[in-house]
C-alpha cells in the first residue's frame, strides 16, 4: 500500500512539472508571436463585445485549396 502512494507522489509531481512547462512553453509562444507581429491578440480581446451579425470580422479569411477548386 505504501508503495503505491509512493508512485502516485511521484507522478503527480512528474504531472505537475510537465504542465507548469507546457503552460510556459505555451505563454512564451504566444509572447513570441505578439512580438514578431505575426498574431495581434489584442484584437481578439474585443470579440466578445463585437459579436452582432453586421459587425466587421477579426481577420479576413483566405480561402483553403479545397474552397478554390
Amino acid at each position: 500500500m505504501e508503495a503505491i502512494r509512493e508512485i502516485q507522489a511521484y507522478a503527480y509531481v512528474v504531472a505537475t512539472v510537465f504542465l507548469v512547462v507546457m503552460m510556459y512553453s505555451y505563454l512564451y509562444h504566444l509572447y513570441r508571436a505578439e512580438k514578431k507581429g505575426t498574431r495581434n491578440y489584442e484584437q481578439y480581446s474585443n470579440i466578445a463585445l463585437n459579436d452582432k451579425i453586421d459587425d466587421a470580422p477579426i481577420e479576413t479569411r483566405t480561402p483553403s485549396n479545397k474552397e478554390k477548386e
